[in-house]
Formats: C-alpha cells, structure tokens, sequence
C-alpha cells in the first residue's frame, strides 16, 4: 500500500482572493512529460498549456517554473493560476454579522456565488471576505445557493474546518429560512414535507423521486396578505434546492425562482432586479470549539413583502397579479 504524503504548500499566493489551482500527477499513468500529461488532462486549447510553461505559470512545489519538457513524475504537484473569467460585479456588499478568532458569519446578498464554482470565482462571497477581511485562509463551512441571501459560516483556520463542518453533517445547526410566495388558503400549514430528492450532474433542476426519504422541511406559514404568504422554512436535512423543490411541490413555487415550476434559464449578465425571495434568516450552533452558543439573525429583508404589486413595480414596473399558476418573468 503505497504511503499517504503530506500535501506541500502552495507555493503561489492567492490572485485576487482566489486559490491556484493544485493538481497532483496520478500514479499508474506512463507519459513522457508533464506539459503532455496537462493538455490532456486540462482540456485547454491549442497551445494554452505551452503558451503557460513558456511564461513559468506553472510551478512545482518548490516555487520553480516547470520546464515544457520536465519528465512525468507520479505524485508531483503542480500549481497555476487559472484565467479569471470575465464577471459581471454584485452590486451588494458582503455584510459581516460576527467574527472572532475561529469564526465568520457573513449575511451574503442575493445573486452572489458562496464560493468558486463555474463561472464564478472572483465575484464570490468567500474571495470578497478574503481580500477585504486579510485573511486569505479562510474557507466557507458550508455553503447557500448563489440566488439565495442570508448567513454563511467561515472558518479562519483551515485546520478547523472540518470541526465546523461536522456540524453541518450531524445536523447540529438549526437553520432558519424566510420566504415569499403566493398564498393557497387550500394548502394546510403548517406541516412537515419528506420525500427523496436527487440532482443530476448536468441538470439545472432537482427532482422527487420514489423512495426512502432523504430531504424533510417544516413549512409554516407566518402570515399573508394581498394573496401572498410569508412563510418560516425549517430544513431539517440539506439536499440541493430542497426547500425550493418542496414549496414547488405545495403548489407555492417560492417568488422570483427561474428554476421551479418552470425553468426560465439564465438571466442577461447583470440583471439584478428579481432575486429569489428566499433568506437564509437564523443559524444556531454551539460552537464546537470555543463552547460558546451563538444565534446570529439575518437584517436583510425580501422585497417582494407586503404586497406583490410592490415587487411588481420594483422589479419591472408590471402591473397587476399574474394568474394562478403563471411564472412571474420580467417583460424586459
């Protein structure tokens, strides 16, 4: 059994608040070089592997350009920076509720990434914390969908991440969600949903599906007006989209969903003005390593409430309510 090594250091900073990315050259392979093993394992185009040996962009662990030609060797690392995509600014800042030795908890606005994924990396709540905090070790404990706002826990120390995230997977944190959607005095609530949930790799959109239950919400509604609700959502599990694909499932998609009912696919690159009436409200915890209990409470507040034809007229200036049923998109 071949003996588990130590992961080196990076030996390049941060860019931007953005970690190089490491790979390490798998053993049970047989190339010629390294430059051969990286164009077929990146994929990238004619000629960026060799445009990146020939400016040094890529480096092993002792800080040195690795040469075009270098030998493969199984179990290097490597490190490079990856091309920043080009990212069309969150116009919402990154509020910090709490902070301490061990911990951040942010209040993170709508429409901004949790963490580098896809086409978000720079433009992300944990590089924005990173760089304007100065604390580029910092890693995000969990995470929140990027149309979802509210409050996500960081941890300072890399060492201690999986301390906090233990939390997260044996359900030692109570999460407390606030959203907005049409109002059915035909739905009875409150009550607590279970069904199986599974999300493709590929696919926009989670679905239920027969089975043992792995995704179980408390649904209550706190109060409604003008034909919407504004309800409490307590997740007792945490599968992708849960909570969406069970306000779906009542019949009350939550307001501003471009996935469910209907996939509306992705908006134009800056359109900010319909955010997911979904908050991320309460998280509670006992911290697992200083012992303290902490309850930190969201201060940001869903547009759509009171009155739809409020969000109506900030979001696209529509007039009047949609019929039942009838996904709300923006006419622009």
């Amino acid at each position: 059994m071949r003996r588990k090594t130590p992961v080196p250091p990076s030996p390049l900073p941060q860019r931007d608040g953005v970690d190089p990315v490491r790979l390490r050259l798998p053993f049970g392979e047989a190339w010629a070089t390294v430059r051969d093993h990286l164009v077929a394992r990146l994929a990238a185009g004619d000629g960026v592997i060799d445009g990146m040996l020939d400016a040094g962009l890529i480096v092993g662990a002792d800080g040195r350009a690795v040469a075009s030609d270098a030998a493969y060797v199984p179990g290097m690392y490597v490190w490079f920076h990856r091309a920043l995509p080009d990212e069309v600014r969150v116009p919402y800042p990154v509020e910090v509720v709490y902070r301490d030795e061990h911990i951040v908890v942010a209040d993170k606005p709508h429409f901004l990434a949790t963490t580098p994924r896809g086409s978000h990396v720079a433009e992300t709540a944990l590089a924005r914390l990173r760089r304007d905090l100065g604390i580029p070790a910092l890693t995000a404990a969990h995470r929140l969908d990027r149309l979802t706002a509210g409050l996500v826990l960081f941890t300072v120390w890399p060492e201690e991440r999986g301390t906090y995230q233990t939390l997260f997977r044996d359900r030692r944190v109570a999460k407390e969600y606030e959203a907005v959607a049409a109002y059915d005095p035909e739905v009875t609530l409150p009550r607590t949903v279970r069904s199986r949930i599974v999300k493709e790799r590929g696919v926009m959109t989670a679905h239920e599906v027969a089975g043992e239950p792995n995704a179980v919400s408390r649904i209550e509604l706190l109060e409604h007006r003008a034909g919407l609700g504004r309800y409490r959502l307590l997740p007792r599990t945490g599968q992708t989209h849960q909570l969406r694909v069970h306000m779906n499932a009542l019949g009350l998609p939550i307001l501003g969903d471009p996935l469910y009912p209907v996939v509306a696919g992705p908006g134009p690159a800056g359109d900010f003005r319909r955010p997911l009436q979904l908050l991320a409200r309460v998280l509670e915890f006992t911290d697992p390593v200083t012992g303290h209990a902490h309850r930190f409470v969201s201060e940001r507040v869903l547009r759509a409430w009171p009155t739809y034809e409020s969000w109506a007229r900030w979001c696209c200036g529509r007039k009047g309510l949609p019929e039942a049923g009838e996904p709300f998109r923006s006419p622009h």
